[in-house]
């Protein structure tokens, strides 16, 4: 216990980990990882839904064991954080699917590839309906953990933009159990794309949320913004991207994220 209250941070880290993609590993078997196209259709779904349970159950575990009582007090009170500016909640919803939008728009005049998925649906109603919901669900679950218990500990040492790359590198890290594919190491571009789903712009969407925390202590906030991101990434960005389209995408994605980084670092002065 005493090494675990004074390397928090790592222990939370190691369990989130060992939840998440123990539960991948058990639930697909061993075998089947990485996961293949087939098996991605119809258990991806349950997968992700079990990978969700590695952050939640490890903040809440780690409050319990390093703060206890007093932890879950504080916890409690940014999670119910809400008599705040309307302008932040506006921030956290309309900020990442309007640059999306944006960027979309832009890159669909050049590629037919990149036009926005939404407006091609049949069934817009129930898509949002889905997204909305799916949205909240990844929202509540990875928040409890990353914005709940690890990004407070880490801002007790480091500033916003530290703290945000080393959440950021490791919450991309996080995700390489599902985006791992059988050619991913075999392929310059099948490589370079796993690269930049992983690293290219959830590192600075992590420092923007870590400053949105900074600024409202409010995880309704924090969740609101990270549904937003999965709201945008799996609703208004078309599913169908691959191959070099998919690769441009998330390199220009990362750069329009990073100078949203670097507009905050422009703000603090």
């Amino acid at each position: 216990m005493a090494f675990i209250k004074n390397n928090s941070a790592l222990a939370y880290l190691f369990l989130v980990f060992i939840i998440s993609w123990g539960l991948i590993i058990l639930l697909a078997g061993p075998e089947n990882i990485p996961i293949n196209a087939e098996q991605s259709k119809e258990l991806l779904p349950l997968l992700y839904t079990m990978m969700l349970l590695g952050p939640s159950i490890a903040g809440i575990l780690l409050i319990g064991i390093v703060e206890g009582k007093e932890g879950f007090r504080k916890f409690r009170l940014r999670l119910l954080r809400w008599r705040i500016s309307i302008a932040w909640y506006i921030a956290a919803l309309l900020v990442t699917p309007v640059l999306a939008s944006v960027l979309l728009l832009i890159l669909s005049q050049f590629n037919t590839d990149f036009n926005l998925s939404f407006f091609h649906s049949e069934n817009k109603i129930s898509l949002i309906l889905i997204g909305i919901f799916t949205s909240l669900f990844v929202g509540i679950f990875e928040e409890t953990g990353w914005s709940g218990f690890l990004v407070p500990k880490l801002r007790q040492r480091y500033n916003i933009l530290i703290t945000g790359l080393i959440v950021g590198c490791f919450w991309g890290a996080w995700h390489f159990i599902l985006f791992w594919e059988g050619d991913t190491f075999y392929g310059t571009l099948p490589f370079l794309i796993l690269m930049g789903r992983l690293f290219a712009w959830l590192p600075p969407f992590r420092v923007f949320m870590v400053w949105v925390l900074d600024r409202t202590d409010s995880l309704i906030i924090v969740i609101l913004l990270h549904a937003s991101l999965v709201f945008s990434t799996t609703v208004l960005v078309p599913m169908t991207l691959s191959g070099t389209s998919l690769l441009t995408w998330l390199i220009l994605w990362g750069i329009i994220l990073w100078l949203v980084v670097l507009l905050i670092k422009i703000l603090k002065r």
